[in-house]
Formats: C-alpha cells, structure tokens, sequence
C-alpha cells in the first residue's frame, strides 16, 4: 500500500442527459472546434498518443495528450502534470448521457501554480458543474 491511495481525493464527476444524438456530443468533446465552443481553445486531435494544448486564459498554454479513444463513447486526455479528463457518453436513443471526470487530485500535491490540489480541487468541481451545464446547451442549440 502505498502513501499516495491515502491520500488521494475523489475524482470530480458530472452527469447529466442531454436532449442530442450521441454523435452531436462526441462532435463537441472529440474535436478541436467543439471543445473550444463550450470549454477552453485547443488543438486537441482524438489520437491516442497526440500531443495538444489547452489555452487556460491567464494560467498560459496547458500540455495535453490523448490517452483513449472510444468512439463515440468516451475520450480520455492527460491535463497539466497530474490530471485526466474523461468524457463518457452513453446514447439512449437521441439523448446522449454524459459524464465529465476529472481525476488525478491528491491532498500532497500542488499545481504548476503552487496552489493546493485540497483547494483548486472544490474551485474544479464548481467550474465543471457549469461547463458540464454550457455543454449540454450547446449541444442542444
């Protein structure tokens, strides 16, 4: 057993039913111009092992990379030094259930800023229940 399990945090999870085909999310998750509408600019390509940054606004370019592709059911990417991001989506025939996860928090560590994981990890799960919420609108638009 080692120290790190003990003191990891709960990843941040969302889910919610959108009123949009499955393919109309995976659109607005998997691709560059349809994470960039409702989340952040990037030049993310659904390629397991691709390369890509997020633009974070005053925090600067944030490193990316592809870790998996499903589709249309989930993509998962690598986020800075110490986070993924998965989106699972599940059809249900012309609604789309989806599950944003943002895992990889720990009460030891501290981001490239300095700031606490236990502190920016409650700041995130705010911030993913609204872009969680600007998601399904513009999917549903």
């Amino acid at each position: 057993m080692g120290n790190n399990q003990q003191n990891t945090l709960p990843d941040i999870r969302h889910t919610g039913v959108f009123n949009a085909p499955i393919s109309k999310v995976w659109d607005a998750v998997a691709t560059s111009e349809g994470l960039s509408a409702w989340f952040m600019p990037n030049d993310m390509k659904a390629e397991v092992g691709y390369e890509f940054h997020l633009n974070a606004g005053q925090f600067g370019m944030s490193p990316c990379k592809v870790t998996e592709v499903d589709p249309p059911h989930r993509l998962s990417f690598t986020w800075a030094k110490d986070w993924t991001l998965t989106f699972e989506l599940k059809d249900l025939g012309g609604k789309t259930e989806v599950t944003i996860i943002h895992s990889g928090w720990d009460a030891d560590k501290v981001t490239e800023f300095g700031a606490p994981h236990t502190i920016i990890r409650g700041r995130m799960d705010e911030g993913w229940a609204g872009l969680h919420k600007k998601l399904g609108a513009y999917v549903e638009a």
